[in-house]
């Protein structure tokens, strides 16, 4: 079993930047694909990026690209999404995921509880 723990979101303003921030118990971490969703008001969830396992192939949504860098630390267990001119648009609850022996757009195993980020216009 693997736990996922979220921090970071907050309310920030439009044009903003903010950093969240995933801790996971699990053992081998480095085998485990990790990835952060999201999931807006009235919206289906999304992936929004993602590192597999092993080869650490990267995705990132088109939505995303050149504003959000996801990164990973086998050593310490986390993961970390930088978010950069953040729009509205960007409101969400964001999930950190992990799925064992998975490529970055695999289907996900284990779910954090998700932590809130507020754009303000």
């Amino acid at each position: 079993q693997v736990q996922l723990v979220e921090s970071g979101g907050e309310v920030v303003q439009a044009g903003g930047s903010l950093r969240l921030s995933c801790a996971a118990s699990a053992r081998l971490f480095s085998n485990y694909a990790m990835a952060w969703f999201r999931q807006g008001p009235g919206k289906e969830r999304e992936l929004v990026a993602g590192i597999s396992c092993c080869g650490g192939r990267r995705y990132y949504a088109d939505s995303v690209k050149g504003r959000f860098t996801m990164s990973r630390d086998n050593a310490k267990n986390t993961v970390t999404l930088q978010m950069n001119s953040l729009s509205p648009e960007d409101t969400a609850v964001y999930y950190c995921a992990a799925g064992y022996l998975r490529s970055a757009t695999d289907q996900y195993d284990y779910w954090g509880q998700g932590t809130q980020v507020t754009v303000s216009s």
